[in-house]
Formats: C-alpha cells, sequence, structure tokens
C-alpha cells in the first residue's frame, strides 16, 4: 500500500510546493514592487485587500494542504529510512515545512497583522508601509527559494 500511497501523496505535495512557489515568486517578481509604486494610502489599502482574500480563499487551501501533506509524509517515512528516496523527501517537506509554512507564520503574518492594523492616513503610515513592504519582501524572498526548492526535492525522491 505505501508503494502507491507515497508516491501519489508526494506528487501532491511537489504541485502544491510549486503552486506556492509560483505565488510567492509572484509577489517577490512584481506584485510588490508594483505596489510601492503607489502612494502609500492606496499600497496600504490594496495589501490590506490582498491578506484579506488570502486568507478566505483557495490560496489558504493549498497552503495548509500542502502542509498536512508534508507532515505526513515526513512522519511515514520512518518505515522507508533508509532509501535515498526518503532522504530526497524529508528534505523536501523539511524544506517546506520550515521554510514555507514557519516562515509564513513566524514572519509574515505577523506584519500582515500590524498592516491590518494600520490606518493608512496615519502620519507614520508611510515610514510603517516602507518598512513593511521591505521586511514582508525580504521573508517573502525567503518563502519563495524554499517552496521552489521543496517541489525540486519532492520530484527528485520520484526517480
Amino acid at each position: 500500500m505505501l508503494d502507491t500511497v507515497i508516491p501519489t501523496l508526494t506528487w501532491a505535495a511537489a504541485i502544491g510546493c510549486g503552486l506556492m512557489a509560483g505565488v510567492f515568486f509572484a509577489f517577490s517578481t512584481f506584485v510588490m514592487k508594483g505596489l510601492e509604486r503607489l502612494p502609500a494610502a492606496q499600497g496600504i489599502a490594496a495589501m490590506q485587500a490582498i491578506n484579506v482574500a488570502a486568507v478566505s480563499g483557495v490560496f489558504l487551501g493549498v497552503f495548509m494542504l500542502t502542509a498536512l501533506v508534508c507532515a505526513g509524509l515526513a512522519v511515514s517515512s520512518g518505515w522507508t529510512w533508509g532509501t535515498e528516496a526518503t532522504r530526497w523527501r524529508v528534505l523536501g517537506c523539511a524544506a517546506y515545512l520550515i521554510g514555507g509554512f514557519v516562515v509564513t507564520a513566524a514572519f509574515n503574518v505577523p506584519r500582515n497583522n500590524l498592516l491590518a492594523a494600520l490606518q493608512a492616513d496615519s502620519p507614520s503610515a508611510a515610514l510603517d508601509w516602507a518598512r513593511y513592504l521591505s521586511e514582508w519582501t525580504a521573508w517573502n524572498h525567503v518563502r519563495t527559494v524554499a517552496c521552489l526548492a521543496a517541489a525540486v526535492l519532492l520530484v527528485r525522491s520520484l526517480r
């Protein structure tokens, strides 16, 4: 049974990691740059709206389901630990869980919560927005690389 379930779940995890890498890549390469070009109040309002949409849509489902599948694969790897494929799979799962999931929870979400409370027309809004753009985007780069690496490692484990 593990002979069919593990590869199927590994493909599902690799696809989820690839989807997340693509979303994060888009934010790193042009979404945040586009928002930065707007006046601070408009950029803040746009990102606040994006953050609300992100947690109520398909994005959150793929993000969480991929984490659950990676966690399950990592745990199930105890049964096949001696194989090279298992080592690649565990590395891929760890890359997503740490670099995608933990980084999001520890660094991007807290910044999103601060942004949600920010009044776009406050005197400090422009400075707060500039700091948000810099910090959030730096951590998003980490997520992008980690999710891409996870997808590659997971696919590598299927060889």
